[in-house]
């Protein structure tokens, strides 16, 4: 059974999100304020985290920041916070999915299913990289993949949609992965906004330019040695960006 921690101080909608995803099948605890909803995550271990940004107690976002610090444990935003402002800060703290009040019980539901899937994938891939790193160290893995000089590799497989940089598992949220397969795809091309915005809408509704913007600050991070610097995802001023080896 699948558990989900739910943030959330206004007690109809919590209770409605308790009772309705309880009646899937899930295991569900609520939490009205920041502090308890923190202190409820190692014991309670959720597999997907709903959490309010207007909380009583503390800012949502700064309760993202600090979970995600620590846990990899997929994390959806659950506001009536609209503006595409706020939906982008979410991303950059660490959000995997966003959702507006009002919104569909079932879309919620299926948007819950998503991220626990696709974080059991991350899960598996990485316990698979590492029983084949003990198993075979010289066997390539049927992947795509890009090689950055001799020792920086960055492995992409589609199967599992998972990212391996440098020999260990870094987490992308959907979005990423499809921006870092185009890069890889095609290297050295120049992806406009409006490329890469076609590559991501549709699972991300909410994306903009300045959504990509945090994608690729995000990507930046977890493949660039010196993200300030980057020599890997490069920006093609007045254009896009590029990924070069």
């Amino acid at each position: 059974m699948y558990k989900v921690l739910i943030i959330e101080d206004d007690p109809m909608i919590g209770d409605m999100i308790s009772m309705y995803l309880g009646e899937e099948g899930f295991e569900v605890i609520r939490m009205e304020t920041g502090q308890k909803g923190i202190e409820a995550v190692k014991p309670f271990a959720p597999d997907v985290i709903l959490l309010d940004l207007m909380l009583p107690d503390m800012d949502g976002l700064e309760l993202c920041r600090q979970v995600r610090t620590t846990l990899s444990v997929p994390i959806m935003i659950v506001s009536m916070r609209n503006k595409v402002v706020e939906r982008v800060a979410a991303l950059g703290a660490g959000a995997d999915d966003y959702m507006c009040k009002p919104f569909s019980m079932h879309e919620m539901s299926a948007r819950v299913h998503a991220l626990i899937r696709r974080s059991n994938l991350y899960q598996n891939a990485g316990d698979n990289m590492r029983m084949n790193q003990a198993v075979r160290h010289d066997t390539k893995p049927e992947t795509d993949e890009a090689l950055l000089g001799d020792k920086n590799k960055i492995t992409l497989d589609l199967q599992t949609r998972s990212m391996i940089v440098q020999g260990q598992l870094v987490e992308t949220t959907y979005s990423e992965f499809e921006i870092m397969k185009c890069f890889v795809n095609h290297p050295g091309r120049v992806y406009t906004r409006e490329d890469l915005l076609q590559t991501v809408r549709g699972f991300d509704s909410y994306v903009t330019d300045r959504a990509i913007d945090v994608h690729i600050a995000n990507l930046r991070k977890k493949i660039e040695d010196n993200p300030k610097e980057p020599r890997r995802i490069r920006t093609v001023w007045g254009v896009g960006y590029k990924f070069v080896y």
